[in-house]
């Protein structure tokens, strides 16, 4: 089963879209931005839906480590 953490993509204007993803998801997300622009829409496969997301747009994306402690 794949394991999936919050993920947070910023975008110009300062929006910012939080949903959940799935490890590949995340890798293939990614590695589509570390691809110097050559394609600009991406396809974010999630559990129930697909989103097409404008690499160009996209400013910053944040990952849940899941090292999270509550308490002392």
């Amino acid at each position: 089963m794949a394991q999936s953490a919050r993920t947070d993509i910023g975008f110009q204007g300062g929006q910012v879209l939080s949903l959940r993803t799935a490890d590949d998801a995340y890798a293939k997300l990614m590695d589509a931005l570390a691809d110097d622009g050559s394609a600009r829409w991406h396809s974010l496969d999630l559990d129930d839906e697909v989103m097409q997301l404008d690499l160009s747009q996209v400013v910053y994306v944040r990952r849940e480590t899941g090292n999270r402690a509550v308490g002392f």
